[in-house]
């Protein structure tokens, strides 16, 4: 039986992933929320929780709980409201969630990541995206999260004396995944020639060390566990540890820029309140919105020692049938990177492999993971560890 404390993740929807020129927010948003309510059998919720990054900014839409709610005949019924942590808004969405079902404000609550970043192009995008990073001290002389996670790799190489070319494995093994997702953005599988030849985008981040940016939504539906309803149990995934920690903004003000502290404080506490360790993990949904952040979040939590993440890429490691497998369906990097909604489609993904329901990129026997959303160069990090119901 269920403690009558504990969370659950019950309804799961989303979209595709893409350039969706013909859709706007509350397109996306109402399709991946319904898809939710209809997987979570009708249960709808009390409360709605939207992670966005540049709603306000590119779409000029802000108060977006009202707007979704309006859309799915919720008003004036439910409380809602835009959660924006960056690239982590996601992350941070499914915490408050929990937090409101724990604090009895609710009995159910949705989470809603949208995301449309077609809605602006060029500059004006890159602009709005930087936003994430220090406005004074790094955006103002032109700084943005590609050209610092740049330099941080250019410094990683040169500390740690390996070939730029043992970082192949980190694209190929996420697009090797997101051949087998009919949502992901690209389902093409790449080689070590592919990566080799690939034109630079901030030296030495090439075109595949970068995750491309996509319009999508995906939703979740919780629950707290004196609420779980009979039919729904097989189904259900357990939030059984979350922590959300904040770093220094700026990079410059960080006493060791190539350990994300954030990443690592945060996944030590969460593992902690679900009470298992690294070793108990059957895959890791990591930020992987460049090879330089799915190095570090690995070593952050202690996946790899400090400097030898990128052997992890060759090893085998990572794969599906790995020790530690990661971007099961593709991750940012072919999955499509989503921005503040990226931290729901990892947890939606996560919900997949821990139901059985991975298709053709299904763990064997998945039955604890951890999925791990971060903002700018992991100026804050959301951390979960979701589990099976029987877990």
């Amino acid at each position: 039986m269920p403690h009558s404390d504990d969370v659950f993740i019950v309804g799961i929807g989303q979209t595709a992933l893409g350039e969706l020129w013909d859709q706007g927010l509350r397109d996306l948003g109402v399709q991946a929320l319904q898809s939710a309510i209809q997987d979570a059998q009708g249960l709808m919720p009390q409360a709605l929780y939207v992670a966005n990054m540049l709603g306000a900014s590119a779409s000029r839409q802000a108060n977006l709980g009202a707007l979704i709610c309006d859309q799915i005949g919720l008003a004036g019924q439910a409380e809602a409201l835009t959660v924006e942590a960056a690239e982590a808004s996601g992350g941070v969405a499914l915490q408050l969630a929990a937090n409101a079902i724990r604090a009895g404000s609710a009995d159910v609550v949705a989470v809603l990541g949208i995301e449309k970043v077609t809605d602006l192009v060029g500059s004006d995008l890159d602009a709005f995206m930087a936003q994430s990073l220090d406005a004074d001290f790094e955006t103002e002389i032109g700084m943005n999260t590609n050209s610092q996670a740049a330099l941080l790799l250019q410094r990683y190489l040169h500390e740690n004396a390996f070939p730029r070319e043992a970082l192949a494995g980190f694209p190929m093994i996420a697009h090797a995944n997101a051949v087998n997702n009919p949502l992901a953005m690209f389902r093409r599988a790449i080689n070590a020639e592919a990566y080799a030849k690939a034109a630079m985008v901030e030296a030495p981040l090439n075109f595949y060390d970068v995750a491309p940016l996509a319009d999508g939504a995906a939703a979740l539906i919780l629950t707290r566990g004196s609420h779980l309803p009979e039919a729904l149990r097989e189904k259900a995934v357990r939030l059984a540890g979350s922590a959300v920690v904040a770093s220094r903004l700026a990079l410059h003000d960080r006493p060791d820029p190539l350990f994300f502290d954030s990443a690592a404080v945060s996944a030590q506490r969460a593992l902690d309140k679900a009470g298992v360790n690294l070793a108990t993990l059957d895959f890791f949904e990591y930020s992987d919105y460049t090879t330089l952040h799915a190095m570090l979040s690995l070593e952050a939590i202690a996946a790899a020692p400090r400097g030898q993440a990128w052997k992890l890429a060759s090893d085998g490691s990572l794969a599906l049938d790995g020790n530690l497998p990661v971007a099961t369906m593709g991750g940012n990097k072919a999955r499509g990177f989503t921005l503040g909604a990226s931290g729901v489609f990892q947890a939606l993904e996560a919900c997949l492999q821990l139901r059985g329901a991975a298709g053709a990129n299904q763990i064997p026997n998945a039955h604890v993971c951890m999925v791990q959303s971060l903002a700018g160069n992991a100026s804050l990090a959301a951390t979960h560890v979701l589990t099976r119901f029987a877990s």
